[in-house]
């Protein structure tokens, strides 16, 4: 099989790390992202290792996706590997304090954006057959609420079951779907979430050993490069540093 991995999110943390990770192993990329500059970095810094193919784009976009998928050049077009890592979170405050446009972004991207990319690419996923992935990118917020969670939390959830879901419409055609979920992982995640607070991003990961985004892109690419036969249905990874708390009290 040619290996061809289709990375969204390319630009920074665990989809960047996905791209140089599956560099190192001669497969070819699809690196997409919204910041032109970034995507135009990374390509030179790995053209030399192996062919590379970027794409400027935003995943809530439905017709940019198929755009860029239908356009991909003959040698990028048998793609192997999906990796749905384009995501974010945003307003930490409280559900009743948040701007519902921070939501909607959340869920335009987490959710709708992932469902554009792996509609789009399902049929060439389903022509490969035996050994192609579809690797989602959730997270522990899924299942452990915390204040401030609030839709975040619930598009990961959706991440989640719709992964489980693939995986029973995609029975019998050897396509394996993944969700994984990591924990406490230091990337720009904060900063984004936080409007560029590095106090606070700093407080998060400091006194501590988090993940790297290079512990995920690790995670995806053994699981990407599993015999055939084998589907990792969900992978929750954490810091051995980071664990769960207990139930919060209200009291007089």
């Amino acid at each position: 099989m040619n290996r061809i991995v289709f990375i969204t999110g390319a630009t920074s943390g665990f989809g960047r790390a996905c791209a140089w990770r599956f560099a190192e192993a001669g497969w070819s990329l699809v690196l997409t992202g919204r910041r032109e500059e970034r995507l135009t970095e990374l390509q030179a810094q790995l053209k030399d290792k192996v062919p590379v193919h970027t794409a400027v784009l935003d995943v809530r976009d439905s017709q940019a996706v198929k755009q860029v998928v239908g356009a991909l050049p003959e040698a990028f077009r048998d793609v192997t590997c999906l990796v749905n890592n384009a995501g974010l979170a945003l307003a930490p405050q409280p559900a009743q304090a948040v701007d519902l446009d921070d939501w909607q972004t959340m869920i335009d991207t987490n959710v709708s954006g992932l469902v554009n990319v792996t509609h789009a690419l399902l049929p060439t996923l389903i022509g490969q057959g035996a050994g192609a992935s579809i690797i989602n990118l959730g997270s522990v917020a899924a299942d452990t609420p915390y204040p401030g969670n609030h839709v975040y939390g619930a598009t990961k959830a959706f991440v989640r079951q719709f992964s489980y879901n693939l995986r029973c419409d995609l029975l019998g055609t050897g396509v394996r779907v993944t969700d994984i979920a990591p924990g406490l992982a230091e990337t720009e995640f904060t900063l984004v979430r936080t409007g560029g607070d590095r106090a606070t991003h700093d407080k998060l990961y400091g006194s501590t050993t988090p993940l790297t985004a290079e512990d995920i892109a690790e995670q995806i690419f053994h699981v990407a490069t599993l015999p055939a036969h084998v589907n990792i249905n969900r992978l929750e990874v954490m810091p051995v540093r980071q664990a769960w708390g207990g139930f919060a009290i209200d009291r007089d």
